[in-house]
């Protein structure tokens, strides 16, 4: 397994690797990784000639008073799970080398960016979007991996890929859960043993709720107010959102069908979670 820091090196070894007809595949990662990011990196390895995954901590996607200076970091764990999984290359690019003096290019995906996670975090997948912009453009993958938790995340790197005509495929990849049902998340490592019995409200919400659908109710109002009330019951949880929203626009529905998110959002003290199952998919 090879690391390498440098831009120029990791794109001109890209370039080197496509002209030789290899097939790359990408898993781009802020770092601190778990089981859901290794479920990505050992598909990804079942499907390509190369496998790279990225660690960078990316400045541009977090807000004022959010976690960037606390977000858990731990490199010597993350190259051991990496090589565990087989991948070839992991690029670990500085916040100075992707954003040097001077920087000033970003990309918005309109629409599918403003709900959800992005009417409380202006500006975040602003940054989403650019700094993966800059990966595809360095690392130059033919298939790029990316988790379902991160559904409006996924969302918005399908449109832009769509829209900028980007050769390559991007894959969702099924939510990994604890046995306990809780998404991982690097996040978790902030929840105290208490806060992660409380989180638990947003895996019995979603379950709830789906078994509601599968009795025949069909009104999002419903069956938001079920969920609600699951959540809401829990101490120490403040609700952010419980949305019902077209699995591919994000856009708003009263009426839900098989292919309805549903998507909720919730902080315990200062970590936020966030949680969601598309009806007719599996939990």
């Amino acid at each position: 397994m090879q690391t390498i820091s440098d831009i120029r090196q990791m794109q001109t070894l890209a370039c080197s690797l496509k002209r030789e007809g290899r097939r790359i595949a990408f898993v781009p990662t802020m770092g601190f990784l778990h089981e859901g990011h290794a479920s990505l990196l050992r598909e990804g390895r079942n499907n390509s000639d190369v496998l790279v995954l990225s660690i960078f901590v990316n400045p541009i996607q977090f807000g004022k008073n959010e976690d960037l200076d606390r977000y858990p970091r731990d490199m010597e764990r993350d190259l051991r799970i990496a090589s565990e999984c087989g991948v070839d290359i992991v690029f670990t690019p500085t916040a100075a080398d992707m954003y040097p003096t001077g920087f000033q290019t970003t990309v918005t995906v309109r629409d599918v960016s403003l709900p959800l996670c992005g009417a409380s975090r202006p500006g975040h997948f602003d940054g989403v979007a650019t700094v993966v912009t800059k990966l595809f453009n360095i690392v130059q993958p033919d298939v790029a991996l990316f988790g379902r938790k991160d559904y409006q995340q996924l969302a918005v790197i399908r449109r832009m890929v769509m829209d900028l005509s980007m050769p390559l495929e991007v894959v969702g990849m099924p939510i990994v859960r604890e046995k306990d049902g809780l998404a991982m998340s690097s996040r978790n490592a902030y929840l105290s043993k208490e806060q992660h019995l409380s989180a638990l409200c947003l895996h019995r919400a979603l379950a709830d709720v789906r078994g509601l659908f599968a009795g025949g109710e069909r009104t999002a109002e419903k069956l938001r107010k079920a969920a609600l009330e699951i959540i809401g019951a829990e101490p120490g949880v403040t609700i952010e959102y419980v949305e019902f929203r077209d699995g591919a626009t994000l856009d708003e529905q009263e009426v839900v069908d098989n292919a309805t998110l549903l998507a909720v959002a919730a902080k315990l003290g200062q970590t936020r979670l966030i949680d969601n199952s598309v009806l007719g998919d599996e939990l």
